[in-house]
Order: C-alpha cells, then structure tokens, then sequence
C-alpha cells in the first residue's frame, strides 16, 4: 500500500470559501456579531471537486490513500478572534470528514486546530478531540505560527503549548507542523514562510528537552524538513556545540519529513542526510506546486516519480511508502482496516 501523509482539500467547492469570505467581512463591523451563516455543499460536489484532482491523480500516479487536511494556507488563523478561527475550523474538518465518509478507501483525515494568537493553547482542545474521537481522525496540524509571519508565539517546545501536547500523546495522534497563510509581506507563504517554519521548528527541537518531558510525542515536518537536509551538517554542530545529544538521540526518535521535495536530486540529499526510518512518502499534491517541470515533462509534485527511480530496497520502500505512515500515525491501522 502507498500512503500519501500530505494532502490538503486545496479543490473544495467555492460555497466554502465563499463562507469564509462573508466571515471576514464581517470583521470589518466589530458592533456586528460573529458570522454564522450555513455552508451548502451536496455530496455530488464534493465528487466533482475531487474526481477531475486528487482521485484522478491518485490513479494516475499509483497511490492508494491520502491523508487529508483543510486548506493549510486558508488556515489563516490571524484573522479575526478565538471565535472567528473556533467556527472556521469546524466547518472545514466537517468537510474533511464528509469526504472521508464519501471515499473511506482513499482518504483519512487529519484536522486543522482553532488556533489564534495570544489564544491559549487550551482553547484547540475540544475541536481535536471532536475530530479524533467523533470522525476517527488520525492526527492534527499544528501552526506553530498563528500571527501569520510575525512569529509572536513561543518556541514549540514552550511549556505554552504542554496542553495540546498532553491531549495529543493521550489520544496517540501526530501533529504536522505547518503554518499557514503570510501576512507579511517579507514571507511570500509556500516559497518562504512555509520553509522557514520547517527549518525553525527543528531548531528549536534541538534547543529544546520536549522530548524527555514527551518521550511518545510525534512530529511531522513537512516539505522535506525546509532548509534541515541541505544543512544537516550545521545542526549535528550546532547540537554538539550546544553539548546537546545527538540529533538521533535527542530529536530523530520523535521528529519525521516527508518527502513533499519537488526535484530529483533534493529527493536524493533527503534520502542520503536523513535516515529512511524518519521520511514519510508525501506529495501534497494540487498544492503549492501545480505545473510541469519542462526539464522532464513530469509534474513538479509527484514525488513517487522520483522515488520510483531510486535503486531503493524492499524494506527500504516498503517504509517510506507504508511502514512509517503505520508507525507515526497509528490510528490509521484501525480505519484502513474496515
């Protein structure tokens, strides 16, 4: 079986942002209270949104199921309040959740948490177990930046955020570190403050001891770990220098990529620098990257294509494309099976 860990519901039906662009302006009049309007979305659109784009590509490309996510640049938790994020959140995981139920063979979901800045980390807590225990989801993103690129949170492995935490190694579900939308605009959002986010939140891993406190806490870093591989060299030093453990003792035995690399030979330094037991197969495909590379006439985003053309081994293959999957995000033993 080949499982997609990083998919994002980028082709919902308009009626859904079209909820979304009411909610906002309705911000704009604070005597007014919060939006609450319905979204109206058949189940023969859900098909249509997703049958011409994901499903199509999940044939073409040989994969099996996708662990599927909301929009994460339409996340944009600095909009608005705890409300505005709280009611946003819930409809789109409702929508994930539809979904999963429509097509229980290709997609498992994974939920968007209501985050907002200077919201307490407490405040995500029922919408993730709602999402876990209620729809069977198998694990969460998390924005480790909610102010969307003024970066007004603390580091990750903050006792800030000990309560999600706690939630999370009590239900044995993931998180994938993602941030969202950019309102800076020093960060352009999936080229710039998406791989920052990548490559801070390892650093902070290695500064930090969560992992003594959360010794079964897992992490997803996605895009292939932003800046990690290509300087795998700076953080082993940095570590040492630090008198840190090794990055295998301290960080590897909690902390995965994917492998969302949209060339060949960043594939190849991924696979080289980090060990295969810590990558997750991954394309995030009809996300950030839609075209087609004229250099091989391929599609940016498939990243099987170039795993598929690596002398890997059985047991090599069989790991990055299911094996870690099971291992990271346990739940997905459970749904997969019936």
């Amino acid at each position: 079986m080949i499982i997609d860990c990083h998919g994002h519901y980028t082709t919902a039906p308009k009626a859904l942002q079209d909820y979304r662009d009411a909610q906002t302006a309705a911000l704009k009049d604070p005597t007014q209270p919060p939006y609450d309007g319905k979204i109206n979305i058949s189940d023969d659109q859900i098909r249509e949104s997703l049958e011409g784009a994901q499903l199509k590509l999940q044939r073409e490309r040989g994969t099996d199921v996708t662990i599927f996510s909301p929009r994460a640049s339409a996340m944009a938790h600095h909009i608005g309040t705890a409300t505005t994020s709280s009611d946003w959140s819930r409809h789109c995981n409702d929508l994930i959740h539809r979904v999963c139920t429509l097509y229980p063979s290709n997609f498992v979901g994974v939920c968007q948490l209501p985050q907002s800045p200077g919201v307490p980390p407490q405040n995500v807590i029922a919408e993730l177990e709602r999402c876990v225990n209620e729809f069977g989801f198998i694990g969460c993103n998390l924005n480790p930046d909610p102010s969307g690129g003024h970066w007004t949170a603390p580091a990750l492995t903050d006792k800030y955020w000990y309560p999600v935490y706690e939630k999370m190694v009590e239900l044995d579900v993931p998180a994938m570190v993602h941030v969202s939308s950019s309102c800076n605009p020093v960060f352009h959002a999936t080229g710039a403050h998406y791989i920052n986010a990548d490559t801070t939140a390892f650093m902070q891993f290695i500064q930090g001891d969560l992992f003594k406190d959360f010794p079964t806490l897992r992490f997803i870093i996605p895009h292939g770990g932003g800046a990690v591989p290509f300087h795998w060299g700076r953080y082993r030093g940095l570590a040492q220098d630090m008198k840190r453990p090794t990055l295998e003792e301290h960080v590897l035995k909690n902390v995965y990529f994917d492998t969302c690399v949209y060339h060949l030979p960043g594939i190849e330094l991924l696979l080289k620098v980090v060990p295969v037991d810590n990558i997750l197969f991954g394309s995030e495909m009809v996300g950030a990257v839609r075209g087609i590379d004229p250099r091989t006439g391929q599609y940016y985003d498939d990243t099987k294509k170039y795993l598929d053309a690596l002398p890997l081994s059985d047991g090599d293959r069989y790991k990055l494309f299911e094996g870690n999957a099971r291992k990271v995000y346990p739940r997905i033993t459970k749904k997969l099976s019936k």
